[in-house]
């Protein structure tokens, strides 16, 4: 049974029961036979599709909203942007997916022609976290569906009302049954899933632990992944930084979703000769963030998602603090028997390597600062981790920022003078323990096609 549990209140809002082993076969065999018939149809039939989730999305996006705050916790403000970006990544598939997968002539000389498409490649499973419990699915879920797959969702448990809202979603709007649909099953029975002839590829956004039993399950399978894992991103702030444009830009990028983001800001790595000014100006900047009502539009820090998860991140600060680090705000979260999962806006200074707070991805409202003695030591601590998703760099010189991301820094994506973010429009993804494949822009939609090669005599 899962049970969906308000982290701001500890109540009850539903249960669901788990599916039985018939009621699995059952969404498997229609997936399977609706991709016979959905990946026949044209860019203009699925766009169509899309563009009518687009609409009730952006017309009507507060009960989703709520859903998600009531569901996992985020503040509504933040819920309804995330609703409205899904709305986004529809639009632009639904109006970008023909050309990037629009077939290309090659000319081999004597002539000789060949073309190459991309085509579908059936059933993709997405095993999806709750910290975006709608973005997530989307972004994985559009591309798919543009280029002709069919999408079975397997959602995190907590978030199963999130789950089959959208699934009740892509429905009404038209879609057929069986081109997504969700499965309500825990993560031990996704081996079992992946194994199964009806799933031709599955794509995972979660922990690193969570990414190498799915690598190794859809490997021993010989099918096809893309893996969007943890992250402990640095961000470097140089001598010559605009300070509080970089401290109001590393809070914010730090307590996106109550920290609670893989791409969220962790490790502030400061050049020691503007250090102190740096925590001065970062302190006041995270104290503005203090816990309410995640349903009021007033609050700017929500819960984290469960209790379990505060338990987690309290841990590791302690154990950073028993270790030598030491703490400039927060770092002690309400009695056990308050209601809510909630935890303060917390800075750490003097935070260094073998400690949770560097070492570990810290899952919450958690700044940790180290200092570096200058660009080089900056950038060696930086990529001192087993992570690699997103990094940025702070410096008034643009070429010298410009230069450090795209060179130095070991990420999937990197930032100057601004926080790392998920677009439609450009690729997304990690290196390293932070998994592999891209999700968004051109190349996210043909991570799931058969590009096939077609010689012309």
């Amino acid at each position: 049974m899962f049970q969906s549990i308000n982290p701001a209140t500890d109540e009850i809002l539903a249960e669901y029961p788990e599916m039985t082993a018939a009621d699995t076969r059952r969404v498997l065999r229609l997936a399977t036979a609706a991709f016979t018939h959905w990946s026949r149809t044209d860019f203009a039939e699925r766009s169509a599709l899309l563009n009518s989730v687009a609409e009730h999305l952006r017309s009507d996006p507060d009960p989703l909203a709520r859903l998600a705050t009531l569901e996992m916790g985020k503040t509504i403000t933040e819920a309804r942007a995330e609703i409205t970006k899904c709305a986004w990544v529809c639009e632009h598939y639904g109006s970008h997916a023909e050309a990037f997968l629009a077939d290309e002539t090659v000319d081999l000389g004597d002539g000789r022609r060949a073309r190459i498409a991309h085509r579908p490649l059936g059933p993709l499973l997405a095993i999806m976290p709750w910290n975006f419990p709608f973005w997530q699915v989307f972004r994985a879920a559009v591309p798919a569906l543009m280029a002709g797959n069919v999408v079975v969702l397997k959602h995190a448990a907590n978030v199963t009302g999130c789950a089959l809202a959208i699934e009740a979603l892509f429905r009404r709007c038209g879609f057929p049954e069986g081109v997504f649909s969700v499965l309500r099953l825990p993560g031990s029975a996704m081996r079992r899933i992946i194994r199964s002839r009806s799933i031709a590829a599955v794509t995972l956004t979660g922990s690193t632990e969570a990414g190498r039993k799915v690598a190794s399950a859809a490997g021993a399978a010989l099918k096809k992944t893309v893996l969007e894992l943890g992250g402990s991103d640095p961000y470097l702030v140089l001598e010559d930084a605009d300070l509080d444009l970089a401290a109001r830009t590393c809070a914010r990028a730090r307590m996106i979703n109550a920290g609670q983001s893989c791409i969220a800001a962790k490790r502030f790595i400061v050049v020691e000769s503007i250090r102190k000014a740096f925590e001065q100006r970062l302190v006041a900047e995270m104290e503005r963030y203090t816990t309410g009502d995640p349903l009021l539009e007033s609050t700017r820090l929500a819960p984290l998602a469960r209790r379990d998860l505060r338990a987690e991140l309290h841990r590791q600060v302690r154990a950073s603090l028993d270790a030598g680090a030491r703490l400039l705000l927060g770092g002690n979260p309400p009695p056990d028997d308050t209601p809510g999962a909630f935890y303060p806006a917390t800075v750490l200074t003097d935070v260094r390597p073998g400690m949770p707070a560097f070492d570990e991805e810290t899952f919450g409202p958690v700044a940790a600062i180290i200092a570096a003695r200058n660009e080089k030591e900056a950038i060696r601590l930086a990529n001192r981790t087993t992570f690699g998703l997103g990094s940025a760099v702070f410096t008034r010189d643009l070429e010298r920022g410009t230069r450090i991301a795209r060179d130095e820094l070991l990420s999937g994506g990197s930032a100057v003078n601004t926080f790392v973010q998920s677009d439609p429009r450009l690729p997304f993804g990690g290196i390293r323990d932070s998994g592999y494949g891209r999700e968004l822009g051109p190349i996210g939609i043909r991570e799931f096609v058969n590009t096939k090669t077609i010689l012309l005599g």
